[in-house]
This record gives C-alpha cells, sequence and structure tokens, in this order.
C-alpha cells in the first residue's frame, strides 16, 4: 500500500527586474533623429519577431493511423531482447508523423502465410511513445506455433509488415482512477507499460500506479529497464512487484504463480474510492486472476481471485 504523502508544487522563481541609470543626453547632431528612427525601427523588428515567435502556434504532425487503411511500415532496425523475444522498429514514411494513437489501445498486424487464402490477424500493442514521430517499436515473443509471432521474428530489415488502427481498448484521461492496479504476465506488459507511461509522462496526472508481474524466469521480464526508470523516478506513486516462477537462487522477488496473499498485501483495497484493475496476459492467468472476456465487446464475469478477495466487476479491465 501507498503512505500518504503531500507533495508540495515548486514556487515560481521571483523575477528581479535590474533598473539601468539614465545615461548623458547625447550632443546635439543633424543626424539624432536617423539615429533615433533607425533604433526605434530596429526595436519594432526585434518586438514583431518576438510577439510573432511567442504566439506561433505549434506545427501539428500527421498521424499515421486513421482506423480504416492498412498501412505499410518497413522494418529499420531489430534488437534481440532474449532468446525468444525481440524488439522490431518500424518506420513511417513520413519521419516527421507520429502514431497517433490513444491510450490504451493496440494496431492489429495481418499477413498471408504461403499457400494460404486467408490473412493472419494479430492485435499488438507498441512499446514506444504515441508521440514519437519517424517510428513506432513492437516487442514481440516469439511462440511456437504462433504464425503472427514466428512471421514477424522472421522479419528483416527493410521487409514491411502491414498495420491498423488503433483498436481503442480503454480510453485514458489524466486522473481517472485515485489508484491503479497492473496485473501482468509475458507479453502482457505491454498495454500496462503504455498506460503507465501516459500517466507519468503527464505532469497533471496524480494516479497511483502497482504493478504486478508474472514471468517464468528472469530474462522474461520484459521492458525491466524502462519499468525500473519508473519506480526510480516516482518511487512514492510506482511500485512494481515481480514473481518468477523459475527463480535463480538470488531472486528476492515473489516465487511460482501470482498468488492470492501477494495481491491482498499489494493491491489497493476493494473498499477504497474510486479504484480501477486492469489485467492482462495468458488465458491461465486470466483464469486464476480475474476470469476470461467473452469478446472484446464483452467482458465477461469477474471470477477468480480478484473475486474472492471481494472485487465488484466495474473495479476490473481485462485487456
Amino acid at each position: 500500500m501507498f503512505a500518504r504523502q503531500a507533495f508540495r508544487c515548486a514556487q515560481p522563481l521571483k523575477q528581479t527586474i535590474r533598473n539601468y541609470s539614465a545615461e548623458a543626453a547625447p550632443k546635439k547632431s543633424n543626424l539624432t533623429p536617423i539615429y533615433i528612427g533607425v533604433g526605434l525601427a530596429g526595436l519594432a523588428a526585434g518586438v514583431y519577431r518576438y510577439n510573432s515567435s511567442a504566439v506561433a502556434e505549434p506545427k501539428e504532425r500527421a498521424k499515421v493511423f486513421n482506423g480504416q487503411d492498412w498501412v505499410d511500415l518497413k522494418v529499420a532496425a531489430i534488437e534481440t531482447l532474449s532468446h525468444n523475444t525481440k524488439k522490431i522498429r518500424f518506420e513511417f514514411e513520413d519521419k516527421e508523423a507520429v502514431s497517433g494513437l490513444p491510450v490504451a489501445s493496440a494496431l492489429l498486424t495481418r499477413f498471408k502465410p504461403e499457400g494460404k487464402e486467408k490473412f493472419t490477424l494479430r492485435p499488438y500493442t507498441p512499446t514506444s511513445d504515441e508521440d514519437q514521430p519517424g517510428y513506432l517499436d513492437l516487442v514481440v515473443k516469439v511462440y511456437p506455433g504462433g504464425p503472427m509471432s514466428e512471421h514477424i521474428h522472421s522479419l528483416a530489415v527493410d521487409q514491411r509488415l502491414a498495420f491498423k488502427g488503433p483498436i481503442v481498448k480503454y480510453p485514458w484521461e489524466s486522473n481517472k482512477h485515485n489508484h491503479i492496479a497492473l496485473i501482468a504476465g509475458g507479453t502482457g506488459i505491454t498495454p500496462m507499460y503504455q498506460l503507465a507511461r501516459q500517466i507519468f509522462k503527464n505532469p497533471d496526472d496524480r494516479t497511483k500506479v502497482t504493478l504486478v508481474f508474472g514471468n517464468v524466469k528472469e530474462e522474461d521480464i520484459l521492458l525491466k529497464k524502462e519499468l525500473e526508470e519508473l519506480e526510480n523516478t516516482y518511487p512514492q506513486r510506482f511500485r512494481a512487484f515481480y514473481v518468477l516462477d523459475q527463480p535463480p537462487k538470488e531472486w528476492t522477488g515473489g516465487k511460482g504463480f501470482i498468488s492470492k496473499e501477494l495481491l491482498k498485501t499489494v493491491l489497493p483495497e476493494p473498499k477504497e474510492e474510486n479504484i480501477k484493475l486492469f489485467v492482462c496476459g495468458p488465458p491461465g492467468l486470466y483464469k486464476a486472476i480475474s476470469g476470461g472476456k467473452v469478446s472484446p465487446q464483452d467482458q465477461g464475469e469477474l471470477e477468480g481471485i480478484l473475486k474472492d478477495l471481494g472485487y465488484n466487476k466495474d473495479q476490473v479491465f481485462k485487456f
């Protein structure tokens, strides 16, 4: 649980106005009016330039995705994160454009396997900032027999993948909830990180965030560096708890699966005002924690550990 702490706003610096002493009046000269005229003209030009720059509106960047059209993006870079996970960077044709995705949302990907008549479609949540111009990043774990993950892992630089979106999952606005909890497993961390990043990049958003993240091995913890940076920067508002099914000997975090005892200890209590719990991960995690969704439009009934702990359906969202 979070300790209550008052947050003090930084006080604006006091501005000091320096008064200049009047200089001695210049000697009379027939050129004085010219100097004055030139000086006033320069001053006016300077004021005009200053005011023009001060009121200039920032240029609105083009958005790559409009919700209707498929967009083919070229692979610009590939980074291997672990034995089964890669970060793939896809570049935009317009280097000044942004994805335009709202938080929280995903993109649909598609390709047609060789010898097949139908496209394979899968949603992915980019891990790059929605306002990042020029590219987006996907963190993709390959699953044996998973046609899309295997296809994406097979891509080389300069090859392309088709995207469409956004697929809006949970429309977020600043301070929508006082405290949220993110319960994730494996690649289910990607929409959770998207949401947390949006909260902490907004200086007006004071939402508290608790993350519980389960994985098999330590090397499976995706976005660990980014999550640790958030925790170190906002220690009073962001706390992360990691659970490993196969931890190393020196592991000091949770062991086994995400348990009722852990969630009861670290989550905001059901009776707290204006809280929201988000769940995302493999089918086994949904079954144990919250129960699964019926469809993208139907969240289904709340089941599992969260129901046993006293939360209600309206307090939980299943990505």
